[in-house]
């Protein structure tokens, strides 16, 4: 008995220190894009693969614009679509959480998330689109690496260029050229709001850009704008 309880000790510290690890190659991931930017995401090659399994040739669209070369508009209609606090908080709106979880119980499915743009960056950096208690766990502790790490304005920089905006479209720059034609610092304050209300299901509403559903949507974000304070 004593020795099964000592190579259980064992086991266990084991499994502690590769947790550790672990935990410390997303930090380290994080630090570096503290100073560099991320070429690739997990969501940009789960994407890729799904493309190339019907075009082996498939490519994403995709190109890193500074911040300051995007356009202050479009900033504004992510936060006011995607995270009003985003600001303030840090890392998590709890608030907006529990208005999530009270319109799931009452529509008796998952309708909305409550995740904020920090959360959804450590998704799209590191994770999948699974709703499993291990990813949202995991996904909690990066988002208090990038809030402990990045400040705002490089957490919305990074969330901005990596985000999917439509099939294989993901950053701000690919999305204003393929929709609208024009760079992501010349987006006005309409296709600003046309882009952010894609972004819950950018493969789904990217294929109808135009419908009369996004475009009330996009008029709620239009008034909310002036609201939203971009860091």
């Amino acid at each position: 008995m004593k020795t099964f309880w000592r190579w259980s000790r064992r086991a266990l510290a084991a499994l502690a220190l590769l947790l550790l690890l672990w935990q410390g190659w997303y930090l380290g991931w994080v630090v570096w894009w503290k100073y560099a930017n991320p070429d690739t995401t997990s969501f940009m090659a789960l994407r890729l693969d799904e493309l190339r399994a019907a075009d082996p040739k498939a490519e994403l669209k995709k190109q890193w614009t500074p911040y300051e070369r995007i356009s202050g508009h479009l900033k504004r209609a992510v936060i006011a679509a995607e995270d009003a606090k985003f600001p303030e908080h840090e890392g998590f709106d709890w608030e907006g959480i529990q208005k999530a979880l009270e319109k799931n119980r009452k529509k008796g499915k998952i309708v909305a998330g409550g995740s904020t743009i920090s959360q959804q960056l450590a998704k799209n950096l590191f994770l999948s689109a699974s709703k499993t208690p291990w990813r949202k766990a995991q996904e909690a502790v990066i988002t208090l690496m990038l809030e402990a790490v990045l400040d705002k304005r490089r957490i919305l920089e990074i969330y901005l260029n990596v985000v999917e905006w439509g099939g294989g479209i993901f950053g701000a720059e690919a999305a204003a050229r393929h929709y609208y034609g024009v760079s992501a610092a010349r987006l006005s304050a309409a296709q600003a709001a046309r882009l952010a209300v894609l972004l819950p299901n950018p493969r789904k509403f990217g294929r109808l850009p135009n419908s009369p559903y996004l475009a009330a949507r996009s008029e709620i974000i239009l008034g909310r704008m002036g609201a939203a304070q971009p860091p």
